[in-house]
């Protein structure tokens, strides 16, 4: 099995290396180039026109590394196809396609907001409503989904080894909050070349880590994630020749989520996917305080990746940094639930 998943390790990252200069001049063919806010940082200026919706390069070689998963095992030992899919676990499907449907249905979110804006002209794409509702609607299928085929109402409790039952009667909502709330910090995450990119990429080792220790098969969708993500790197890192744009960002927000809830690491993902969470809070406190205060700043700019560009850390800082806290947090979780 080890071999079989560093195969498919490889293979997406191969994939999204090979996508990139095919998928990237057809976003500029088709004029999907960024438009950077005036009100944000003087140096996002100037990229202004870099393709967006660059998220299909990872999406299509994670889900296609996924399917061909039972050929790679097949091959790597000698194994009949019929009768490697033949022994696929139900409970594996059960588990791992309802975080693929999870991944793709904000994906489509996205892409619908990514296409408004920067196809179409229209700069505000999806109002705000339109797209929590959305959200909603996918998140909730997913938890409905879970709801009904008896997935063990089940988590555990951060830094006590213990496990903790959901009371069924709020299971629905707290799951739908939770992806909602995860999806949109992975989206505000995505604003400096290279940053949601290689802080989900950790979040994405760290869950294949948590399922390999723990003998689930569910290891082959952060594994797939986690190579298309370093190839995607390569085009997207500073400075970066196509952005992920909301058809990526989104859809990452899920897959964090979606994994998280399936391997019972619901409460601990304010502190492994602390910079998720950090950047929308930082918008939160920002408006709020606006407001409050008619015109006074707590930050220099929100999300808060722009505030320390402001204070003169270049992007490259910002990305290491971010990265650097995401691994340091995801250790510290795995401390605690490696028994």
């Amino acid at each position: 099995m080890t071999k079989a998943i560093i195969l498919l390790f490889i293979i997406s990252f191969v994939i999204s290396l090979i996508l990139g200069p095919i998928i990237i001049p057809v976003l500029r063919k088709i004029k999907a180039g960024q438009t950077e806010r005036e009100d944000g940082p003087e140096s996002h200026l100037k990229k202004t026109g870099t393709p967006t919706m660059g998220g299909f390069i990872f999406l299509i070689s994670a889900i296609l590394s996924f399917f061909v998963a039972p050929l790679i095992y097949s091959i790597v030992y000698n194994t009949p196809l019929a009768i490697v899919t033949a022994s696929i676990n139900p409970e594996f499907l059960a588990r791992s396609l309802p975080v693929i449907f999870l991944t793709l249905g904000f994906a489509l979110i996205g892409f619908i907001d990514d296409f408004i804006k920067v196809v179409l002209k229209r700069s505000l794409g999806l109002r705000a409503w339109q797209k929590m509702l959305l959200q909603i609607i996918v998140a909730g299928a997913f938890a409905l989904y879970l709801y009904n085929w008896g997935f063990p109402f089940a988590t555990l409790i951060p830094f006590t080894g213990n496990g903790v039952f959901f009371n069924k009667l709020w299971f629905v909502p707290v799951i739908i909050f939770i992806i909602v709330g995860t999806v949109n910090g992975s989206n505000f995450t995505d604003g400096v070349d290279g940053l949601e990119t290689s802080v989900t990429a950790t979040m994405c080792l760290f869950l294949a880590i948590v399922a390999g220790v723990s003998k689930s098969m569910l290891i082959v969708v952060p594994v797939v994630f986690f190579g298309a993500l370093l190839g995607f790197l390569m085009f997207n890192v500073n400075k970066a020749l196509v952005f992920m744009g909301d058809t990526g960002s989104l859809a990452l927000g899920g897959l964090v989520s979606g994994l998280s809830i399936m391997l019972g690491l619901e409460f601990y993902l304010p502190i492994f996917a602390l910079i998720y969470f950090v950047e929308v809070l930082s918008v939160m406190l920002q408006v709020g305080y606006f407001k409050l205060t008619h015109g006074k700043r707590i930050f220099r700019m929100a999300p808060i990746h722009h505030h320390f560009e402001l204070g003169g850390w270049t992007e490259a800082k910002v990305v290491a940094v971010f990265t650097a806290v995401t691994m340091v947090l995801c250790a510290f979780v795995l401390y605690f639930i490696i028994v």
